[in-house]
């Protein structure tokens, strides 16, 4: 799985930062590193969400090594 981060930068100075591929992962920081970090937070606290209520996650075979 890999998760596109977009960022601009705002006219009042602030960053935004969103993943297209998690509707609603939009957030907003005082700098670049503060805008990806959130957005970072934000994504994974969706995915979370999505897998606790097994709902449709993107693709996350190469994320975790299952061992017997």
């Amino acid at each position: 799985m890999c998760l596109t981060l977009n960022l601009d930068r705002e006219e009042d100075g602030r960053w935004m930062a969103e993943v297209p591929e998690l509707p609603g992962v939009l957030v907003y920081g005082e700098t670049q590193d503060d805008a990806i970090t959130k957005a970072k937070v934000l994504s994974l606290r969706v995915l979370a969400d999505r897998i606790e209520h097994e709902e449709a996650v993107p693709e996350m075979d190469d994320m975790f090594s299952v061992t017997p």
